[in-house]
C-alpha cells in the first residue's frame, strides 16, 4: 500500500507543477482564449484533488476481494470531457462558429464511457461486467470517430499547420485513450493479468502524459499559431490574386 500511496503523491505534485505552468502561460495568452487556459487548468487540478484521496487512504473501495479505486471514476468524469473539449477547441481554433452540438455529442459519450467503465468495475456478476464494458468500449469507439471524422476534417478545412498539428494530438491523444481500458482489462477489474500495484502505476503514468503532457502540447501549439488576422489577411491576399488570375485575358493561342 506504501507505494500504491508514493505514487499517488507523486502525481499531485505533477498535477500540481502542471497546473502552475498553465497558471503562468494564461498571463500572456498570445491568441489563445483565456476561459481556454481556465479548462486547462481545471484538468489537473480536479485530478490531483481525486488522486490526493488516495494518499490520505479514502477514495478505494473493496468489492468481491479487489480494490475499486473510485478516485479515478471521480477523475475522469470531469477531466476527460473537459479532454475532449479542449481537443475540439483546438480543431474548432480559427472557426468563427464553435460546433456545439459536436461537442456536445463527444462530452455525452464520453460521460457513457466512464459511468459504465465504473458500473463494470462495481459489478460482482461477470455477465454484468462484460456487458457495461462492453458499452464502454463502444462509446470510446464513437469517440475516436468524431475525433477522426468531422474534427480532423474542421482543423485541416481551416489552417494547413492547425491541421497537422491536430493530427498529432489527435494521435497521442488516442494511444493514451486506448491504453485506459486495455490496462483496465488486463488488471483486477479485467481479467487479472496484472496486480494491484501494476494497475496503480499504470494509471498513474497514463493520466500524467494524457493529462498535464497533453494539455501542455496543445497550449503551447496555439500559442504558436499565427493570429487570426494573420489567417484571415493570407486568405483575403489568396483570394485577390485568384480574382486578379480570373479577370487576366486569356493567353493568345
Amino acid at each position: 500500500m506504501e507505494t500504491i500511496v508514493v505514487a499517488h503523491a507523486i502525481y499531485v505534485a505533477v498535477m500540481a507543477a502542471g497546473a502552475a505552468v498553465i497558471a503562468w502561460w494564461s498571463r500572456e495568452p498570445r491568441g489563445v482564449p483565456r476561459y481556454e487556459y481556465l479548462v486547462h487548468a481545471a484538468i489537473p487540478i480536479w485530478s490531483g484533488i481525486a488522486y490526493l484521496t488516495v494518499v490520505f487512504e479514502l477514495g478505494r473501495l473493496e468489492v468481491d476481494e479487489r480494490a475499486v479505486y473510485l478516485a479515478r471514476y471521480a477523475d475522469w468524469v470531469v477531466t476527460t470531457p473537459l479532454l475532449l473539449l479542449v481537443l475540439g477547441w483546438m480543431a474548432m481554433h480559427y472557426s468563427e462558429h464553435k460546433r456545439v452540438a459536436l461537442l456536445a455529442t463527444l462530452v455525452l459519450a464520453d460521460v457513457v464511457m466512464i459511468t459504465t467503465g465504473l458500473i463494470a468495475d462495481l459489478a460482482t456478476d461477470a455477465a454484468a461486467t462484460w456487458t457495461f464494458y462492453g458499452i464502454g468500449v463502444g462509446a470510446l469507439l464513437l469517440i475516436l470517430y468524431l475525433t477522426w471524422d468531422p474534427l480532423r476534417r474542421i482543423a485541416q478545412a481551416s489552417h494547413a499547420e492547425l491541421g497537422r498539428r491536430y493530427v498529432q494530438m489527435a494521435a497521442f491523444l488516442t494511444v493514451m485513450w486506448v491504453g485506459y481500458p486495455t490496462v483496465w482489462l488486463l488488471g483486477p477489474s479485467g481479467v487479472g493479468v496484472l496486480g494491484e500495484t501494476t494497475d496503480v502505476l499504470l494509471f498513474v503514468v497514463l493520466p500524467i502524459f494524457s493529462k498535464v503532457v497533453f494539455s501542455l502540447l496543445v497550449l503551447a501549439i496555439l500559442r504558436g499559431l499565427p493570429g487570426e488576422e494573420a489567417v484571415t489577411a493570407h486568405v483575403d491576399a489568396h483570394a485577390e490574386t485568384l480574382e486578379h488570375l480570373g479577370r487576366a485575358d486569356p493567353p493568345r493561342r
